[in-house]
This record gives C-alpha cells, structure tokens and sequence, in this order.
C-alpha cells in the first residue's frame, strides 16, 4: 500500500437544497441555516478534519478549522464546479493533502427526494414503499447485496476516508461490481468476521424492530467498535436516533 495518500470525501450537490430554510424541516441542521446546494457540508468538513488532525497534518488543520475552514471548503467547492453543470445533481469529491492543497472532481447523479436526503425515521422492514408517510424515505431503487469473500484488517484506512482505497476496490471486484451496477459488497472484519462497512456505502440491519448499524468508535481505534468509517449520513442518523449502533454479525 502506497505511503503517499489524499483525505477526501464526497458530498451532494443539488440546487434543491436552497429551498430547505424555507421548508418545515428543521431537523436538516446545517442545510436548515445555511441556504447552500451543498448537502451536510459541515459534517463532511469535520470528517476531513478529523482525519487530518490524526494524521498531524499542521496545514490541513488549519486551512479547514472553524468557521473560517467551512466557508472557504464551501467557497472552494461552488467555484470549482463548472457554471454549466450547477443546473442538477452532482456528486462532488473533495480531496485535501498533506500540505493542504486542494482538489475536486464531479459527476451527474440521479435526483433523490429530500425525504430521503433528511429522514426522520426509515421505513420499518416488510412495510410498504411509504406506509402513506411523507416523511419516510422512498425503498427504490434496491440494490443487491453480497458479503465480501475474504475480511479486511482494520486500519486508519478504514476508519478515515482517504485515497486508500485497496481494500474496497479489491472487494468489489471479487464481487464483479462495477458502476453503474446496482449491487454493493459488505466489507467483513478479519478478526470476528462481522459487518464492518458497505464498499461504497453505509449498511444498516433491521434487528428486532429496530435499525441499527455497526459501531463506528469516535476517534481511530485499533480495538473499538467494528473499523469501519467515521461516516457523514451514520452520525447524522444516530444523533437523531433514525437508527441505533447494534452488533453487525
């Protein structure tokens, strides 16, 4: 594995976004005070930083810490993105380096309605689509799931989102997934063979009437919670209690 390696994260551009200060939800923090296209930019900020304080790296610190960082990542982003796709939906990738430098790629994705961007609860499993729930994330599209053939040993590299990213794309081609596929592959824990993360995405189980999601430690650890990612949508979710931390075997 490469010692040479960016922090990076991906986020939601949608002009949809810009209308949520004016809607009922309240509950959309961020997206709720700051009438910006871009979806939980302070979460994903804090993901970064909190990497490159692990990390020690002085330059990225300081050029995303405070109030001062998450402007200029929001101010770097909307004028980084080409005026002619600001029209829809995009997925926007930040990376940031050891001696802060900064850099951003882009690409369409499909619309995704802000019941599913900002849910109050998931729907219960076995329910229909909505339960005639307006609040309630729409089911589709559905993907099919697999369990990784091999485990992967914890790391800061799981834990932290960076270029890194062997461990997932090895596990995906196991899988003979490839994009635009709807399938996802499940990343198992060498040590317990328990979920550890999705290669792409966050997973969460229905276990007796509840959702619940591999335990994700606060800081990197070698030994707590299952190694997987400090994700943005999981800690959106269990600071609301969408979803709760349950075992992942």
């Amino acid at each position: 594995m490469s010692t040479e390696f960016q922090i990076f994260t991906s986020l939601r551009y949608d002009p949809t976004l810009v209308q949520i200060p004016d809607s009922s939800l309240s509950h959309a923090s961020w997206n709720h005070k700051n009438r910006s296209p871009l979806y939980m930019l302070d979460f994903h900020r804090d993901r970064m930083l909190r990497a490159a304080t692990h990390w020690g790296w002085e330059a990225a610190v300081t050029a995303l810490s405070g109030n001062a960082g998450l402007e200029m990542l929001a101010a770097f982003i909307l004028q980084n993105i080409a005026a002619e796709d600001q029209d829809g939906p995009m997925r926007v990738r930040v990376t940031i380096s050891k001696n802060g430098e900064m850099g951003i790629t882009s690409g369409r994705v499909p619309a995704t309605p802000l019941s599913n961007l900002f849910p109050m609860q998931l729907p219960r499993s076995g329910s229909g689509s909505d339960d005639g729930n307006e609040h309630l994330p729409s089911k589709t599209p559905e993907y099919e799931i697999v369990i990784a053939d091999l485990g992967t040993v914890r790391s800061e590299f799981t834990h932290f989102k960076t270029t890194q990213r062997e461990m997932y794309d090895k596990a995906r081609e196991r899988a003979r997934i490839a994009l635009p596929d709807r399938k996802e592959v499940l990343i198992l824990n060498e040590a317990d063979q328990s979920v550890m993360e999705g290669s792409i995405a966050t997973p969460y189980f229905w276990r007796n009437g509840n959702w619940i999601t591999p335990t994700v430690s606060k800081e990197y650890s070698p030994r707590n919670g299952s190694g997987g990612q400090d994700g943005t949508s999981r800690r959106w979710a269990l600071e609301r209690q969408v979803i709760l931390i349950g075992s992942s075997r």
